[in-house]
């Protein structure tokens, strides 16, 4: 079955670091819009995979454009996380099952549409539907009617979710398959956003120029090389961008973005790549900022490839995990700006939340004689080399693969038992794993796309889940979120989900690494920069003078 559920509990995070500069000199780029800044910033970025509708948009860089140009009936605030409402007036119910949703009035979006109640219940069907093809389309799952309209296999039989009803203008209903106490805490994730009913009447044109209800307008897109984003006056929100606008420049390399900066030639850069880090306190001062993210990476596996998925393969993968130096390899790659995971969720949750510190054990720690040993045991590396396969342009991530392969190596006593297969882009590597094409272990990473638990397991590792790129299915897993998902009560939600994640530990279904921090640097014309939780630039407060 696809994950049709979500957690039940309130949503936490933690605060996200603010650092104010003092504003510096230098010329802007053009002016663009008013607003409330005269000038517009330069930052760095990368093409997005897929076109920018917000239930098909799942990847970092897409949701940077779509996190400036959307705004939903939540909003996560940048500092702690918390869910607060935005477009909602507000949400209701009497049985955690069937919601009252009251949209405020006065909103339009940058075309001049009004955004209604209808906005939603539109976005949504369109969102689930399954000849639309949209990768988000399992966050609708929960509402009632589902399965009619995304069946698990044969043709839909529904064009429309029987749980979404318009009352008036600005009301609608959602009712829900089961109880979920927390489900307004989703509806600050991107796709759940309003669309306007140009969408709909010249779908070619809006996905050319998206248009949406946020603090920025797109003016302009080449791809390979800019979009430019400029201020919307007229946006109705409070947090108003704070400058004319952002040119996202497209790098395939952020080393060369890092030197760019330097240089003058870009105004911010989030990421700052692990070559970099050594010495980005000489070359930034306190213009650089590394903060705690709800990011994961990890090593992820092909299971539908039969040397991976046998009885050994098992011990196979608790064997790699062991044989990694996590904490040699976070303090000389990445400069500590990563912390050796210790589970597969993040600490920004909590303890209450749902992170476990330690709950992965033995397996996570480094042991090259006991790696070595479970290794043999469970009848040696499929087909006899590790290939270990990730995108080569960001220029961040061949350090560390070649760090984990030299640990690999060494606790095989094996120069060659591990090596790095770059693949180009990162389109091309998104490509391979969404055809099945992997052979052997690939580098994944895990961005929140709300501060839940469930969200760090059920589309990671639910039989069939969006993002569950290694398609591992365990029974035991998904019958245990199935359980913690239908609780009222947050604290009983949160032990049935780490017990799920207990079953991901024993199968070794993906290898944690570290937890990621955001980091970002920027040039002396920008102040009032931030991350927020999810270690994504707040755009709309940076000011530039």
């Amino acid at each position: 079955m696809r994950a049709v559920t979500h957690a039940t509990w309130p949503a936490l995070a933690a605060a996200a670091a603010l650092t104010l500069t003092a504003c510096g000199g230098g010329g802007g780029s053009d002016g663009g819009g008013s607003g409330s800044g005269d000038a517009v910033l330069s930052a760095v970025w990368g093409d997005p995979q897929n076109p920018l509708e917000p239930a098909n948009t799942n990847e970092v860089q897409g949701g940077k454009v779509l996190g400036m140009i959307f705004r939903g009936l939540k909003q996560y605030d940048p500092r702690t996380g918390k869910a607060e409402n935005a477009l909602a007036e507000s949400i209701t119910t009497k049985d955690s099952q069937t919601f009252t949703i009251k949209v405020k009035k006065g909103w339009t979006f940058s075309n001049g549409e009004p955004v209604t109640a209808t906005s939603f219940v539109d976005a949504w069907n369109y969102g689930a539907s399954l000849k639309n093809n949209q990768k988000n389309a399992y966050f609708f799952g929960y509402i009632d009617g589902y399965d009619k309209v995304h069946p698990d296999s044969g043709k839909q039989t529904a064009d429309t979710l029987s749980g979404l009803k318009v009352v008036d203008d600005h009301t609608f209903t959602v009712k829900l398959s089961q109880k979920f106490s927390t489900f307004p805490d989703t509806l600050g994730y991107v796709a759940f956003a309003p669309l306007p009913k140009a969408f709909f009447t010249d779908h070619a044109a809006w996905l050319a120029k998206p248009v949406g209800d946020g603090p920025y307008t797109i003016t302009s897109y080449t791809k390979g090389s800019e979009m430019r984003l400029r201020t919307w006056d007229a946006y109705p929100g409070a947090d108003k961008a704070r400058n004319a606008g952002v040119d996202l420049k497209v790098y395939t390399d952020n080393n060369t973005a890092y030197t760019d900066l330097l240089a003058g030639n870009l105004d911010l850069v989030d990421d700052v790549p692990a070559q970099q880090l050594g010495n980005v306190h000489r070359d930034l001062g306190n213009r650089y900022l590394s903060t705690p993210a709800g990011i994961i990476q990890t090593l992820a596996f092909p299971f539908y490839d039969k040397g991976w998925n046998t009885p050994g393969a098992a011990k196979v993968r608790k064997g790699l995990s062991m044989a990694i130096n996590r904490a040699q390899i976070t303090k000389t790659i990445f400069q500590n700006t990563r912390t050796p995971a210790t589970d597969w969720t993040s600490p920004v949750l909590g303890a209450s939340g749902g992170y476990d510190k330690g709950l992965c054990g033995a397996a996570c720690d480094y042991d090259p004689a006991e790696a070595k040993k479970l290794i043999e045991e469970g009848g040696g590396i499929p087909g006899g080399q590790l290939k270990i396969t990730y995108n080569a342009d960001t220029g961040s991530h061949k350090e560390w693969v070649d760090a984990v392969c030299n640990s690999v190596n060494n606790a095989l006593g094996d120069d060659k038992a591990c090596v790095g297969n770059p693949v180009g882009t990162f389109a091309d590597f998104r490509n391979l794993i969404g055809q099945d094409k992997m052979t052997g272990p690939f580098r994944a990473g895990w961005q929140m796309d709300y501060p839940l638990i469930q969200d760090f397991l059920q589309p990671l590792y639910y039989t069939n889940a969006s993002s569950n790129d290694g398609k591992w299915s365990d029974r035991k897993f998904d019958e245990l979120v199935d359980e913690a998902n239908a609780q009222t009560d947050p604290h009983r939600a949160v032990q049935l989900f780490q017990q799920a994640e207990g079953v991901v530990r024993d199968n070794m279904a993906a290898v944690p690494l570290w937890y990621q921090n955001g980091s970002a640097g920027w040039s002396d014309r920008l102040s009032h920069v931030m991350l927020d939780p999810f270690s994504v630039p707040v755009y709309n407060e940076i000011k530039v003078g």
